[in-house]
């Protein structure tokens, strides 16, 4: 079995993990709308930039920043009913607008993108230029199905790939150029050429997914919440391992780094840790930084 390691003992439900070519693991606090780095060799955190509202996911940018999906803010007061969650300490909801946020190198906060969005999720860059994100309402979903997927063309436009997805969560780009979605409790692969889908699983056991990322062979880690584990599937969605984190909890994000490029980074929302799968046999597939279109931003 592989071994889980801890990495950062405590944080307030990070989230959105980014392996940085300095050797330092970069992530969100949601509650916090912070974005913190860590060194993890020490477990040593500072923080890189207050965003605000609700810090979601993170991804690198050409020039040494991050841009973050920005879900607007959580009301972490109300979720009592949530096993393990510690509530001692967390800052108050102070909801912000919904978008895409960029840090710049300097901590810098923008707001690239801020109207019409529900609540942004996750997000991936493909080699051209485009960033893809995911756009679910707030969570519990509402019946009538209103998640949708959108697209940052390399000239700055945003419009929307496809609609209609019950709760879309994870999105990570496969090598051929696909999609993988979370998608309510299961994965489903969406062409962001044309918008069609098509499932690879409909459910992930006994919990849904949340975040997830991509090894070299195309295998898909996904972040099962409640198993408190993440599951590892072939590109067709059979499963092939099961990476266990020690005790009960909420994993929320991954992403592969390290310097061989072999160690998952697993952000734990409960009971708010992050933790690594160091020596996997496969090394992560390779991220690529998004160049922000000159000019973009709302204000």
């Amino acid at each position: 079995m592989t071994e889980c390691v801890v990495v950062v003992p405590r944080v307030r439900f990070p989230e959105g993990p980014v392996w940085c070519a300095d050797g330092t693991l970069v992530f969100t606090s949601v509650p916090d709308g912070s974005l913190l780095r860590a060194d993890p060799a020490t477990g040593d955190c500072t923080p890189v930039a207050v965003v605000g509202g609700g810090a979601n996911a993170a991804a690198p940018t050409t020039d040494g920043g991050f841009v973050v999906t920005q879900n607007g803010g959580i009301d972490f007061s109300g979720l009592t009913a949530v096993p393990g969650l510690d509530l001692d300490g967390m800052p108050p909801y102070r909801p912000v607008t919904p978008g895409l946020q960029r840090v710049a190198p300097d901590g810098t906060v923008t707001f690239l993108a801020d109207v019409g969005f529900l609540a942004p999720n996750d997000l991936t860059a493909a080699p051209d230029g485009t960033l893809y994100f995911t756009d679910p309402p707030h969570h519990p979903p509402p019946p009538e199905p209103r998640g949708r997927v959108h697209a940052v063309a390399p000239d700055g436009t945003v419009h929307t790939v496809a609609a209609g997805f019950a709760y879309c969560n994870g999105i990570a780009r496969e090598p051929g150029g696909t999609l993988v979605v979370v998608e309510g409790p299961g994965l489903v692969r969406l062409d962001p050429t044309d918008g069609s889908r098509e499932g690879i699983v409909p459910t992930l056991g006994s919990a849904s997914g949340d975040g997830l990322a991509l090894d070299a062979d195309g295998r898909i880690y996904v972040c099962c919440t409640g198993e408190h584990a993440v599951r590892v599937l072939e590109p067709d969605g059979t499963e092939v391992d099961r990476l266990e984190v020690p005790g009960s909890g909420l994993v929320t994000n991954c992403c592969f780094g390290g310097a061989d490029g072999r160690t998952l980074f697993v952000t734990q929302g409960v009971p708010g840790a992050v933790v690594a799968f160091p020596g996997l046999p496969t090394p992560g597939l390779a991220v690529h930084p998004w160049p922000v279109p000159a000019g973009m931003g709302a204000r």
